[in-house]
């Protein structure tokens, strides 16, 4: 069973320059709540309550005034902050400490899931134990956001 989540919010923002220059692009708004909102609502849907954000180094104070420690959602947050962005894997070096040898749940912070019985699927991964899970969705341009090329059965081809 997953209890515990990372939001991987650091990046350097260039497709969104010069508005990311001031602000983190997880900080900005999608209609009426900041991008973050999105990835930490999809864990607490998933029943994690426990979950680790890494941010950009000199963001922190931005994200916790935001959203200091999560008490007042029903959650715990804890924060590390990334000297410079190093992609997904960076993110489960950063956070060993805080997975320990738990099973752990890892959402960018600029995904934005939507879609009819997304809970239920959600709760459904939750309770996986030795597998993995991953959700895309299939691009015209991939090769623009560096996304993965996949087979019929999601091995990894190329990127």
């Amino acid at each position: 069973m997953i209890k515990k989540g990372i939001i991987l919010a650091g990046g350097k923002g260039t497709r969104m320059s010069p508005l990311t220059k001031a602000v983190n692009k997880q900080l900005l708004p999608i209609y009426d709540k900041p991008l973050i909102f999105y990835p930490l609502s999809i864990l607490m849907l998933s029943k994690i309550k426990d979950i680790l954000i890494i941010v950009n180094k000199g963001q922190l104070d931005q994200y916790k005034k935001l959203l200091p420690d999560g008490k007042n959602l029903g959650i715990k947050i804890t924060y590390i902050e990334q000297d410079k962005p190093r992609g997904l894997p960076d993110a489960f070096i950063l956070g060993e400490k805080f997975i320990g040898s738990d099973n752990v749940s890892m959402i960018l912070g600029d995904n934005f899931f939507y879609g009819q019985s997304l809970s239920d699927t959600l709760k459904r991964c939750v309770d996986l134990k030795r597998e993995q899970k991953f959700y895309y969705i299939r691009l015209i341009i991939q090769n623009y956001l560096g996304l993965q090329k996949l087979t019929e059965k999601a091995k990894k081809l190329k990127l």
